[in-house]
């Protein structure tokens, strides 16, 4: 036999036996510092970590038990290329799990029911409405903000954070607008879900933004741009942006990205910031009645109030290194005081988190308890998962 033969044969053998190997699936290594257990914390893989091209058809199984995990796949900029899969694995105290990346039939893929929803809500003037199966939120938007100016009833002008108090897991948002608008129900009336009776007014509601120069708080106005992002069973979020604006002769420019994850009371807010090296994120004091505390060491800010029949705890939390303290600002002006953390803003960049619990919800029965998830929250987010290929 020629060598150009035996060489042909050769390759052709080779060619076989790499096309009958297994596909070697990639294996990541997902790790737990702490000493707790780690739940409804959702970790996220690129396609430039796992090096690959696409993540369409992707899932995750847990390696130990051959579990499949339910998980959602995000487009963050729009573009139509899936950027990021999602999922939130329960890791063990001081431990460790790993888990496959395993190409994955649509109709073999796990489901869980999509929680974390948030949408455009035309149909009650401009408002901007996210939820998952504990907390819910709104803000305003500019039609909103020319109503109050053009002296239309029934205008909002905010840039504060309204909470709406559910006490159910399943979705409320699209229920309470239809039920309100239609005149079969009214949100502002508990029926058995909760409803929305927190008053925000001017003030920074939960979690709104304002700079401060020299002893005076400076706040933008309504929204005027949206776009959403994500919906599903892990995580919603959407982006934001707002009319550049003034802070005591500082031009502001200003936005962000929002998200809310399944099973936290914390929306995460991930801010675009040109103008000032330093912003404070706020919680209305509403009636003066309740309690400011807060822990520089964990880097949060809290307020618990009475709040009905019931009682309501708010706050921010952020990541230590951002963390630079935090103020309760009392004044007479309506709305207008609020307890601050403040927070820096390195490379136009800054993340914080803003929340609340609601006694009658049965998530906390009291300030301790809120306080003692405050000190666990920030515990995880300065202590995040480790996640890493393994060979």
């Amino acid at each position: 036999m020629n060598t150009l033969k035996t060489l042909g044969i050769l390759a052709g053998i080779s060619l076989l036996t790499a096309c009958s190997e297994p596909k070697k699936e990639t294996t990541i290594l997902v790790t737990n510092k702490l000493d707790k257990e780690r739940t409804f914390e959702t970790v996220s893989v690129t396609k430039d970590f796992l090096k690959v091209d696409d993540l369409t058809g992707l899932g995750i199984r847990e390696l130990k038990s051959g579990t499949l995990l339910v998980t959602q796949s995000v487009d963050n900029d729009g573009d139509g290329i899936l950027d990021e899969l999602l999922f939130q694995p329960t890791i063990a105290p001081n431990s460790e799990q790993k888990y496959e990346i395993v190409p994955i039939d649509k109709e073999a893929q796990p489901t869980a029911p999509e929680y974390c929803y948030s949408r455009f809500v035309p149909e009650r003037t401009d408002d901007y409405t996210w939820e998952n199966n504990r907390v819910a939120f709104r803000v305003y938007g500019p039609t909103a903000q020319k109503m109050i100016e053009d002296k239309v009833p029934g205008g909002t002008l905010s840039s504060g954070v309204d909470a709406w108090l559910k006490k159910v897991e399943y979705p409320i948002i699209n229920k309470w607008y239809k039920e309100t608008l239609d005149g079969t129900g009214n949100y502002h009336e508990d029926t058995g879900e909760g409803l929305d009776d927190f008053h925000v007014g001017v003030s920074r509601g939960v979690g709104g933004m304002a700079v401060r120069q020299d002893t005076a708080y400076h706040l933008s106005k309504n929204y005027t741009t949206w776009r959403t992002i994500t919906t599903g069973p892990i995580r919603t979020s959407f982006y934001l942006e707002y009319e550049n604006w003034d802070a005591g002769g500082k031009l502001i420019k200003e936005s962000k990205i929002i998200s809310l994850d399944l099973g936290n009371n914390f929306s995460k807010f991930d801010v675009s910031l040109e103008g000032s090296n330093e912003v404070s994120a706020g919680l209305t004091l509403h009636e003066k009645d309740g309690e400011v505390t807060g822990n520089p060491d964990k880097g949060w800010v809290s307020y618990w109030q009475p709040h009905g029949d019931s009682e309501l705890g708010t706050a921010i939390v952020a990541p230590k290194s951002t963390f630079i303290g935090f103020e309760k600002y009392d004044i007479e002006t309506k709305d207008l005081s609020n307890a601050y953390a403040h927070l820096k803003v390195e490379n136009n960049k800054t993340v914080y988190y803003a929340g609340f619990g609601w006694k009658e919800s049965g998530q906390f029965s009291s300030q301790q308890e809120w306080e003692a998830y405050l000190d666990e929250f920030s515990t995880k987010i300065n202590n995040p998962l480790v996640v890493t290929l393994t060979p």
